[in-house]
């Protein structure tokens, strides 16, 4: 089983790389992150996990090794698979994941993509004793209203949990909605 690939960058696609490992080109697919730090012709290493079904072998690849942990966590929930789990790592970083569970904040994890209210029921159940390594953060336990409809208004705007979080701590105590709002898109256009 590969765990490990190390070499250039040939192609980027929307959700995947082809990395050329000694002449051999290795399709990988990754996370939002990942991608985005990747570069055509440049060098790349990866945390691999190999997925093996009955009609395809699929590589899913990670620069951050606790993106990895959390996708590998998320694969021992019952009904969530490789796709899915990397969509999930795409949209919320392993602290923010941690923090959600460790609150078991139903809400932000339904807010995931390919994650319902019965598949977040289960991952705060099946998760809740093991996210602790992952939960390093120091985010913010309970939003205000005005933070929660911000937190909407920014994520249907592709914004990921993280960049949202990292906008709020810096935003003035107190503001309403719209200064969130305005200030997060402010804050978040200079990243």
């Amino acid at each position: 089983m590969i765990a490990y690939l190390s070499g250039k960058v040939k192609f980027l696609f929307n959700d995947a790389c082809i990395l050329d490992v000694h002449g051999v080109g290795y399709k990988v697919f990754v996370d939002a992150t990942t991608l985005q730090g990747l570069r055509l012709g440049a060098d790349a290493q990866l945390f691999i996990h190999t997925a093996v079904k009955e009609d395809a072998i699929n590589l899913f690849g990670f620069i951050n090794h606790d993106t990895f942990a959390l996708f590998e966590l998320l694969l021992t929930v019952s009904g969530i698979g490789a796709k899915s789990a990397l969509a999930i790592v795409s949209k919320i970083s392993p602290a923010d994941f941690a923090n959600a569970v460790t609150r078991q904040d139903l809400k932000t994890l339904t807010r995931l993509p390919a994650v319902g209210k019965k598949s977040a029921e289960r991952i705060l159940l099946e998760l809740k004793d093991k996210v602790k390594p992952l939960a390093t953060s120091t985010l913010p336990t309970i939003l205000s209203t005005a933070q929660d409809d911000a937190f909407e208004a920014l994520e249907a705007l592709g914004y990921t949990s993280a960049e949202i979080y990292a906008a709020f701590e810096k935003a003035p105590p107190n503001s309403s909605t719209e200064q969130l709002i305005k200030f997060a898109l402010q804050e978040l256009n200079l990243l």
